[in-house]
């Protein structure tokens, strides 16, 4: 394929930027060659700089679940930026959005928008902290909550990417404040949260996709509910991946434990900058300006990512997401036969939840974030720059999920099978 115009943006953007990019996981150093210049985006495909067509199976990392440039959704940002691109005061459509939150999500009575997921989850961890009095946190390791100083220790996504177990300029107060335990691990997770101090908080994904989709153990969240009650710690559900995509009203409705504080993002801003974290009106009432647990943003709830966000939530009804379990389906079966056919089931595994696929190059389901360490991560390099030369934008990183969107066809999903069918061989040697 063509990367001139590429390789010679990448040249100017290394003298302006850190690393030539504005986030980690767009340089595709983990995958070995240089990053790849989008142009545009058309449905499920993507269009370079040069020209080159790609299946795109990443959706801006999942907010794009109805797909690149929907025409409601493009409809929604022109006409609300026709009005003003923002105010800094308060909009009907913060409370519209809002209100659809609510209805969609069971355990939100209220909610406050803010601009990233990383916002969203450090400001529920602040409320958790302050409605319980405590300070220690209990996460999981290869989970990635946004780049808060307190959130970064094990994290995944990126930062596994990366090969970086922690950030420098994170202060050991910090990082002490957080105890990392393995995700499905039930005797670990009981006796963290039963050490002394208390936690305030146990943070998960309730679908962990930072080190790839590793579903919880059957009756893992169930357990967790019961630990954050008896311990009187709140447990909070990381949905910034899972929320709106998984189902209408996340995970929670999908594997039915409910949390006490719950963090959105991704799909509700529908490709812009947007998040959430909502719970009981109890909790949320503690938050300023109705109570003293501060925090703001001149571009909270702004309104052209209200415009996007309630645009795309209004597409998902039930129909959309019996179709999106429909194209997830086919992807993980088609992955699975590509796999079989190439004949290295012994060295590859695809997983799903709905929305999301992770093909993983280990013989068999990861438990946790080191089973998904211990993968080919070589292997998994040379197999994304195979799928590029064919045609198939894969995640560029073993610890990402593969997002479907609606607007994925049988067809995008056929090819990109069989791209893997090819291109796995090579990769594996």
């Amino acid at each position: 394929m063509d990367d001139s115009r590429s390789q010679e943006l990448y040249g100017r953007a290394l003298a302006v930027m850190p690393g030539g990019v504005n986030s980690p996981v767009r340089a595709m150093g983990s995958i070995g060659r240089d990053p790849i210049f989008i142009d545009r985006g058309e449905g499920c495909e993507l269009i370079d700089v040069d020209g080159n067509r790609y299946v795109d199976w990443i959706s801006s990392w999942g907010p794009l679940i109805a797909g690149h440039a929907q025409p409601d959704v493009v409809s929604a940002v022109s006409g609300a930026a026709a009005e003003g691109t923002s105010y800094g005061a308060a909009t009907a459509g913060e409370v519209e959005i809002a209100e659809e939150i609510c209805s969609r999500v069971r355990s939100v009575e209220m909610v406050r928008m803010v601009s990233s997921g990383t916002e969203a989850a450090m400001s529920a961890v602040r409320l958790a902290r302050a409605a319980t009095g405590r300070e220690r946190l209990v996460k999981f390791a290869g989970a990635y909550h946004g780049h808060v100083d307190g959130l970064l220790a094990d994290a995944g996504s990126g930062l596994a990417t990366q090969g970086i177990p922690a950030s420098p300029g994170v202060p050991e107060a910090a990082a002490a404040a957080t105890t990392v335990v393995p995700w499905n691990d039930f005797d670990a997770v009981a006796d963290a949260v039963n050490a002394d101090p208390s936690p305030a908080a146990i943070l998960c994904e309730p679908v962990p996709a930072n080190m790839g989709v590793v579903p919880a153990a059957e009756g893992f969240l169930e357990h967790l509910r019961e630990l954050a009650t008896e311990s009187g710690a709140l447990l909070v559900f990381d949905e910034v991946i899972s929320g709106f995509r998984v189902a209408r009203g996340g995970a929670q409705e999908l594997l039915g434990v409910q949390p006490d504080l719950t963090v959105m993002g991704k799909v509700i801003g529908g490709g812009l900058p947007a998040a959430a974290y909502g719970g009981p009106s109890e909790l949320l009432r503690k938050v300023a300006p109705a109570g003293d647990v501060y925090q703001a943003g001149t571009l909270s709830g702004n309104p052209l990512a209200v415009a996007a966000g309630l645009a795309t939530l209004r597409l998902l009804d039930r129909g959309a997401y019996e179709r999106l379990g429909v194209l997830t389906g086919r992807l993980e079966r088609g992955l699975t036969e590509a796999i079989e056919s190439a004949g290295v089931a012994d060295r590859a595994c695809a997983v799903s939840m709905p929305g999301l696929v992770t093909l993983f190059l280990r013989p068999d389901p990861p438990r946790d974030f080191a089973g998904t360490s211990g993968c080919d991560l070589d292997a998994y390099g040379r197999l994304c720059r195979g799928l590029l030369e064919r045609g198939v934008y894969a995640p560029p990183s073993q610890f990402e999920a593969w997002f479907v969107s609606l607007a994925h066809t049988e067809d995008a999903i056929d090819r990109s099978c069989a791209a893997v069918g090819e291109a796995l061989p090579e990769a594996l040697g």
